[in-house]
């Protein structure tokens, strides 16, 4: 039986893809480092349940370890890859721009190089919307220019999207990017705003607002990325890139207030400079992905909240 292999796997939206994989029968090969920039036994918890499927198999390992990689090739016949393993967050990369360029750059190409030796059929790349860089032109479109990022981040992800297409270009590399809208839901980062602000506001503690507070997010709910995640995986391309998003836009005030009321108790607002790297605004244009791959977000971000809040309650307020 052939696999899907998911780097990144025990993450957020790689253990969310997983368990959708393994419900529909898949077999599925998760590649992930479990590194300490979160605590690892979040990721473990994520992969609980699909540990005890037989379908499942972890790998343990470094996507920047090419022997380690070329022995998960040899292993498994793997007939998609899903990629989502990256050093991840704006504001960490300007801090350490080199461990995201060897961490994205090299373990991205090193993928490609293996799909390619390894021919196989469908490559999957988890980029972002924040390729985007500064631009008037909202919503954002997937034909836009993309060439003028404005974090180590961001510049990292649109090389994957450029090297993917050389790959595509070379060697007949079937590859489909898809560029995530600020994805939130169960098992989201700690360190990502919804989940870092319900804690602080839970905990009674300040939370930190860079900026005025007018700053805007294309929020997308976890639930309707896998909708898209699994079509781009169903679906037959030769080289897309699609924006997944909710396509509508939330100033951060709003966010926070959202979060008071589902929690039940009041923000303490620490007001800071704007960041660098930071963005005002992303907005995605999803009538490509509608169109092409039948994506059609379903959780507006008020109710998007409310779920979180509930599992946050039920399953993270101890970890």
């Amino acid at each position: 039986m052939e696999a899907i292999l998911i780097t990144g796997g025990a993450g957020f939206i790689g253990s969310h893809l997983v368990d959708n994989l393994l419900a529909r029968g898949e077999k599925v090969v998760v590649v992930d480092d479990f590194n300490d920039y979160y605590s690892p036994k979040i990721k473990w918890k994520n992969i609980e349940q699909a540990l005890k499927n037989h379908n499942f198999h972890l790998e343990q390992g470094d996507i920047r370890d090419f022997p380690f990689l070329e022995r998960v090739f040899k292993r498994y016949p793997i007939k998609c890859v899903v990629h989502l393993a990256a050093r991840a967050g704006v504001r960490p990369s300007v801090e350490d721009p080199i461990l995201y360029e060897e961490v994205n750059g090299v373990g991205t190409t090193n993928l490609l190089e293996l799909a390619r030796r390894f021919e196989v059929p469908k490559f999957v790349y988890g980029s972002s919307s924040s390729v985007y860089g500064y631009t008037d032109q909202v919503p954002f479109k997937e034909d836009a220019c993309a060439d003028q990022p404005v974090s180590p981040y961001a510049a990292t992800k649109r090389a994957n999207e450029l090297m993917c297409h050389a790959y595509h270009h070379l060697f007949g590399l079937k590859v489909v990017c898809l560029r995530f809208f600020t994805v939130y839901g169960p098992r989201q980062r700690p360190e990502m705003a919804i989940h870092k602000f319900t804690r602080l506001i839970d905990e009674g503690k300040e939370i930190p607002v860079y900026g005025d507070g007018s700053s805007k997010r294309d929020y997308t709910y976890i639930d309707d990325i896998i909708q898209g995640v699994v079509a781009a995986i169903d679906k037959d391309f030769d080289y897309e890139i699609f924006n997944l998003g909710e396509s509508q836009v939330t100033d951060l005030l709003t966010l926070i207030r959202l979060i008071e009321e589902n929690l039940g108790k009041p923000a303490k607002i620490k007001f800071l400079p704007f960041q660098a790297g930071d963005v005002p605004i992303t907005y995605a244009d999803i009538s490509k992905a509608k169109k092409i791959l039948g994506y059609n977000p379903q959780v507006p971000i008020e109710e998007g909240i409310k779920r979180f809040i509930s599992w946050y309650k039920k399953e993270a307020r101890d970890i």
